[in-house]
């Protein structure tokens, strides 16, 4: 192997919880998100905020600090089935939440998306959208170094953090 090759391939930390989760190891519910909709205590739940439509959440396994998940109160597997109420509802949810973070916390950016069906990613057969901030020079050491990123922002304090920043936006 070349060193150039050696040096491209991106090595990850895992972390332990979110390699179980993974693997199938999940609280023994039909619907992870329906779980946290309906507050059942064997589902984590990281609610920062609801309207009657949808949730918004902290991901319980956040690419980034202030990775943010929004979804539909009622169980829906296709982007399809949105109702047009529901899919505004997403849409202000998903702006309160960017101007949040970029007011707070000088957001430079944001990915945006759904991962709809298992051959795109998706782990939850509920919609949900994920919006992921993006920070100016993300790249760390580790990551110049060893090309490995490192998560370091813990989904419960995120959780407290952003519940106090949205209720200070309304």
């Amino acid at each position: 192997m070349s060193s150039f090759e050696e040096h491209s391939i991106r090595k990850n930390l895992f972390s332990v919880g979110k390699l179980g989760y993974a693997k199938g190891d999940r609280p023994n519910v039909e619907c992870i998100l329906c779980g946290v909709r309906d507050r059942n205590e064997i589902v984590p739940n990281l609610t920062i905020a609801e309207t009657d439509l949808s949730i918004v959440s902290i991901n319980l396994f956040p690419y980034n600090p202030g990775h943010i998940i929004i979804f539909p109160k009622r169980h829906i597997i296709s982007y399809l089935e949105l109702t047009d109420e529901e899919a505004l509802d997403i849409h202000q949810l998903t702006q309160k939440t960017m101007r949040i973070l970029e007011k707070q916390w000088k957001v430079q950016g944001f990915n945006t998306g759904y991962n709809l069906g298992k051959n795109s990613g998706g782990s939850i057969p509920h919609i949900h959208e994920h919006i992921v901030p993006r920070f100016p020079n993300e790249a760390g050491f580790l990551d110049v170094l060893s090309n490995t990123r490192i998560v370091i922002y813990e989904p419960y304090q995120m959780w407290e953090d952003l519940k106090k920043l949205w209720v200070m936006e309304d």
